[in-house]
């Protein structure tokens, strides 16, 4: 069992303590004690950038839910989903969920597929989130609609047997040790790669015919795009030096504003990394999971397997490489960067501080405020860096019932444009809605990182809040879910 002492936020009850408690641990995060409501809120200034115009500073993440046809159409699962998405009264939505670019390339065999034969079901998601978003808010003016385009890379498991089929840039010492890869094991050809390429631009295009705003090109969360960014060891135009790991972005961007003139382009990409983690041997007894550890990095000093990581020490961050990146995005004049880090496959207690462990994870080796708090910190530092890109941030929902004094904090001091929600739109899509409008918080929807949402897909089963929403709570799925746990 994990032997360190967190604090639970649910049992924080008023932001004095809070704030104590954020001090008592050494921490930077802003946070107000008032929310300020109506059009004089932070969070409800428009934001305007060239053509890019956003009426509030509310955002809503990527947020895939494993619960698309074999064939990446969506299904009522999704459609409730994007459903609340609207609900959300965010004028940014980011990406919507990753859509896998083809087939090959889906994270799993519920992905949403961008195709001919799928065109109508998206755009059924778009109709029906800007329809809800109406009702919510009263209008569509200033709404920025984005779609995720994804390839799984490393991760990738198209198929309805769930294995995992991997297309991977380079070998890696540790993760290809996760995945049981061989030695010989193939890398994508440089051919193989244009064919992505090719396929994103195809993506692209139609997101494009669908009336979408933009398109994120993700380089996030150890998916293709961001392997690419670490692909030092590779040989050849697509790997080694920055301007070969960043070929990828430039032909991406490149062909999309060939096929799709006046369509924007963002990206989300992990700003920093670690070395993966494991529980700890020692402290895992009677089937519960210890507190993460890194792996060994003995004869892996320098770390040329990285981004945004120390190669002396990469449990530590270095921001010279995504500052350069960020550079890059100013010069393809890609305005829109939603800042994340690490990957949810081997080091989700920094890509999305918890409490509570996934199935496939560990306990936090820290307070998940240190999470929290240096990807606040980090967005800060490139924002300031960088005033001319539109930041969204992410990592809020940790802070449960502080996220509004958080997030009005963060954009009225400028150290983030947009505040992004993730999984705390599965359960309480409104929460900055309700708190700019005056609403009284609804303490029984605020989502306390239980990780169901993640444990599930990884039993094979569609993505939501099981411990809080009824809609999964009292389904057949929770009872599958539940089950599947008891195993393991």
């Amino acid at each position: 069992m994990n032997a360190l002492r967190i604090l639970r936020l649910g049992a924080v009850k008023d932001v004095a303590r809070f704030q104590e408690h954020v001090h008592s641990l050494g921490l930077t995060i802003p946070c107000d004690r008032e929310i300020v409501h109506g059009a004089e809120s932070p969070l409800r200034k428009p934001l305007a950038s060239g053509e890019i115009k956003i009426g509030n500073r509310i955002a809503v993440h990527p947020m895939e839910g494993w619960d698309g046809t074999a064939d990446g159409n969506p299904t009522e699962h999704t459609l409730r989903r994007w459903k609340r998405f609207g609900a959300s009264g965010g004028k940014l939505i980011w990406g919507g969920e990753a859509v896998a670019v083809s087939h090959e390339g889906r994270a799993n065999p519920n992905q949403l597929v961008i195709a001919k034969h799928t065109l109508e079901g998206l755009a059924g998601l778009r109709r029906i989130l800007i329809e809800e978003h109406r009702r919510t808010t009263g209008s569509d003016e200033g709404l920025l609609i984005g779609l995720q385009l994804t390839h799984s890379g490393r991760f990738c498991r198209p198929n309805a047997h769930g294995k995992p089929e991997p297309r991977i840039l380079y070998h890696h010492p540790i993760l290809d040790r996760k995945l049981e890869l061989r030695n010989d094991f193939p890398i994508l050809t440089d051919g193989e790669i244009e064919k992505i390429i090719e396929d994103f631009h195809r993506a692209a295009k139609m997101a494009g015919e669908l009336a979408f705003d933009f398109v994120d090109v993700k380089h996030c969360h150890g998916y293709l795009g961001h392997e690419f960014l670490s692909a030092h060891t590779r040989e050849g135009k697509y790997g080694g030096s920055f301007e070969n790991r960043t070929r990828f972005l430039r032909d991406v961007a490149q062909g999309i504003r060939s096929v799709a003139p006046g369509m924007h382009i963002g990206v989300r990409f992990s700003a920093f990394d670690s070395v993966p983690f494991r529980p700890d041997p020692s402290q895992s007894a009677n089937g519960k999971l210890g507190p993460g550890i890194p792996e060994s990095q003995e004869n892996l000093i320098p770390y040329r397997w990285g981004f945004g990581v120390n190669q002396n020490d990469p449990t530590k961050i270095d921001l010279c490489e995504p500052i350069q990146f960020l550079s890059l995005l100013e010069e393809l004049n890609i305005r829109l960067v939603n800042i994340t880090a690490g990957s949810p496959y081997y080091n989700p207690h920094i890509q999305r501080p918890a409490m509570f462990p996934p199935s496939d994870g560990y306990f936090p080796p820290e307070d998940p405020l240190v999470g929290v708090a240096q990807q606040l910190n980090v967005t800060r530092q490139l924002k300031a860096r960088f005033p001319n890109l539109i930041f969204v941030g992410s990592s809020y929902t940790y802070l449960q019932d502080f996220l509004p004094h958080v997030a009005q904090a963060a954009v009225r001091e400028g150290w983030t444009d947009c505040v992004g929600l993730g999984r705390m739109v599965l359960t309480y899509p409104e929460i900055l809605w309700d708190a700019t409008e005056g609403n009284e918080m609804q303490h029984k929807r605020v989502c306390r990182t239980f990780s169901d949402c993640t444990t599930a897909p990884r039993k094979g089963l569609p993505s939501g809040c099981y411990p809080l929403d009824a809609y999964y709570k009292s389904s057949e799925m929770a009872e599958r879910l539940k089950v599947a746990k008891a195993k393991q």
